[in-house]
């Protein structure tokens, strides 16, 4: 069914392109027209409960949403957990049931229970576990701040305030969705990736030569840089005060 009127907004179209523009980030542009679907991720509709009117395809992300009419009237858009219903009911509050869809501050959510959509701040909204069939585990608790296991494996602290929903996002078939065929990836706003060695060599630094040639030299991205093997991150010290274990990589 088409969205909601009064929760969708005119999505601008940049193409990869930054405020001067030149192309910042390649191979994006000529994408189908869409409309931003503007969803709840704070939660901050307290001790209201909620229908859930609709599950709904969203072109801006890869898990479903769903449309929530509360108790007063008001509509909103959630992320749809999964096994979440048409008619079901939800809601957010500091102590509800800990059913599926339920948002409350991770220290009112029990050890065990997976979450999703989890604050970085309190009343910041939702930043963490946000994808298709994304779910992260509360593991302990301590006076100040919970251990959630996140889909990558990593354990970071987050505040016992900050709010999450219970239940893993909905959609997890979507990492086994094929894109089919080259204009459906056009349509998404992705521009075809052209090997080096098939460019002019003013375009590529692998570029130009008679007939087929390969690299001739070490292998370096379109700008010049090494591109195998080669750390160009710059050395910053990364904080570990919120990281209880790193994920293996």
């Amino acid at each position: 069914m088409k969205p909601a009127k009064h929760l969708i907004e005119i999505l601008k179209k940049h193409s990869g392109r930054d405020s001067t523009g030149s192309i910042s980030v390649r191979h994006q542009g000529g994408r189908h027209k869409r409309y931003y679907r503007i969803i709840d991720f704070k939660r901050d509709k307290f001790d209201v409960v909620g229908t859930v009117l609709t599950v709904e395809y969203d072109p801006n992300r890869n898990s479903r949403i769903s449309l929530v009419e509360y108790a007063d009237g008001e509509k909103r858009y959630i992320l749809q957990p999964k096994d979440l219903k048409v008619g079901d009911k939800v809601i957010s509050s500091d102590n509800p049931e800990m059913m599926t869809g339920n948002a409350a501050p991770l220290r009112n959510i029990p050890i065990g229970t997976g979450v999703h959509n989890i604050e970085l701040r309190p009343g910041q909204g939702g930043k963490m576990v946000r994808g298709a069939g994304g779910t992260a585990i509360v593991v302990a608790k301590d006076e100040s701040y919970a251990q959630i296991k996140l889909p990558s494996g990593s354990i970071r602290l987050f505040l016992l305030d900050c709010r999450a929903t219970v239940g893993m996002v909905g959609n997890i078939e979507h990492k086994d969705e094929l894109i089919g065929t080259a204009g459906r990836k056009r349509r998404m706003g992705i521009r075809p990736t052209v090997r080096g060695v098939a460019q002019d060599p003013r375009s590529h630094p692998h570029g130009g030569g008679e007939g087929k040639s390969g690299e001739g030299m070490h292998p370096k991205t379109p700008w010049g840089k090494s591109a195998r093997g080669t750390r160009t991150r710059p050395k910053v010290k990364w904080s570990n005060r919120y990281i209880v274990k790193r994920r293996s990589i």
